[in-house]
């Protein structure tokens, strides 16, 4: 558990950091009265912050900077689950982060500089994050014995949720205490420390790690000795284009990401420009939805694994049930929160509803790439989550387009697009998903 404990760390901190910021770094951002949005603004108290700069961006270049990260994040997907197959997670993982970390620190000189440099700061921060996913699943591979990947992978994954739930109402008492650079800054010194954390406590597999107990060492290496593939050079690329269970995850890991990725980057303007919250409120309340994200998907893995284990039910049986409740339920309450008009309480529940049930496919598709292919669960991870990121490219550029105005239907319509995208990976995955070792990924001796 010391690996697991150390892997919830704050992931989305640094994509999430900008969303909250990006309110107060505008020169549209609220005024002293708050007439700026579609709902009557709440009393709040004066800012304490000092003034920092404000840039003069309009919604489309705020669309384009939040989405910038993922265009670095989407280029070393593929290459981090290859490179931490062949050379190990722990390293690979570790640098990532710390290359985030540093152009972290850098944002406010970028921003100073021009939208273009922020932008280009932002996709250099994706290119190092980039390898946290395939890593994490390629570490997996090693250490999560079969009947407890759900329960293991849930409380690491869930590390990401946490972020947000720290990271949003951090920045924005930041925010409104100091100023919005002070955002990265701070961030950027947690990132510094965990970086001295993970280098001294992890280690690639339980075959290296210095304080693992013999009982507990071999325990996982027996579980796992009949599902990982006993050679780093073979991968049988052909075989795993060609996979059906595969795609099967690429489509319910783009949809659902579509959703994610949107509220992720657009709720802190959602709940300012049309709900009327101040910063200090704005990331308080836009974590809510998160929080209970990270609670569904913690209770969920327990609850996957307790289905697999003590009832018996099958893998792809549960996989493909938390999927559906994971992924449909998010959609029905999406759509119902963009009909609420300024029914501030309804807004709030039915989006927190919304995430919150999004938590439960954490332990549906999320996780699917270890059942089916355990020994190139990294590069699996790197395929599905290149096909994942799109949405949170494209996702903000589209939705701040479609949001010129900012009244209510447009936001409807964002909300439809999100719903409709979410129920059709649903779908997919419940027909193709499979829940066993494809034979492509079993052991392979070749013959010299």
């Amino acid at each position: 558990m010391q690996l697991a404990a150390l892997k919830i760390y704050c992931h989305n901190l640094f994509p999430v950091n900008l969303s909250v910021a990006m309110v107060d770094m505008v020169k549209n951002r609220s005024s002293v009265n708050n007439s700026s949005s579609v709902c009557p603004h709440h009393s709040i108290p004066v800012s304490m912050s000092q003034q920092a700069s404000v840039y003069d961006w309009d919604s489309e270049t705020q669309g384009w900077i939040l989405g910038s990260f993922f265009y670095g994040y989407i280029l070393t997907q593929i290459p981090g689950g290859y490179l931490a197959r062949k050379y190990g997670a722990k390293w690979l993982f570790g640098i990532g982060i710390l290359c985030t970390v540093i152009f972290t620190l850098l944002t406010p000189v970028a921003a100073d500089l021009g939208a273009g440099y922020l932008i280009a700061v932002r996709v250099l921060e994706g290119i190092g994050e980039g390898v946290s996913y395939p890593a994490m699943h390629a570490m997996w591979a090693s250490w999560a014995p079969p009947l407890e990947r759900s329960r293991l992978l849930t409380i690491s994954y869930t590390g990401a949720q946490l972020g947000t739930v720290v990271a949003l109402p951090l920045c924005g008492q930041i925010c409104f205490y100091l100023d919005w650079t002070y955002v990265f800054y701070i961030f950027g010194a947690v990132g510094l420390l965990w970086f001295v954390l993970w280098a001294y406590f992890v280690s690639n597999s339980p075959s290296f790690h210095k304080r693992i107990s013999e009982d507990e060492k071999t325990y996982i290496m027996a579980s796992l000795k009949n599902e990982l593939s006993p050679t780093t050079d073979y991968i049988p690329w052909t075989s795993i284009l060609k996979s059906l269970p595969l795609w099967a995850i690429v489509v319910a890991h783009f949809s659902y990401n579509w959703t994610f990725y949107t509220l992720l980057t657009l709720l802190p303007t959602y709940m300012n420009d049309i709900l009327g919250f101040s910063i200090q409120q704005n990331g308080m309340l836009s974590a809510l939805p998160y929080l209970g994200c990270w609670l569904l998907a913690l209770l969920g893995g327990q609850l996957a694994d307790l289905l697999r284990e003590k009832y018996l039910i099958r893998t792809v049986i549960v996989r493909k049930a938390f999927t559906i409740v994971g992924m449909v339920g998010p959609a029905v309450f999406l759509i119902a929160a963009g009909y609420t008009g300024c029914n501030y309480v309804l807004a709030i529940a039915f989006l927190t509803l919304s995430s919150s049930l999004g938590g439960i496919s954490a332990s549906g598709f999320n996780i699917n790439h270890l059942d089916i292919a355990p020994s190139y669960a990294g590069i699996l991870l790197g395929i599905t989550n290149s096909f994942a990121t799109i949405p949170g490219m494209v996702g903000p550029v589209i939705a701040r387009s479609l949001t010129k105005s900012n009244t209510i239907p447009e936001w409807q319509i964002v909300f439809y697009i999100s719903a409709a995208i979410n129920i059709f990976g649903a779908v997919f995955f419940t027909i193709f998903g499979k829940g066993t070792v494809q034979p492509w990924a079993v052991q392979r001796i070749q013959i010299r």
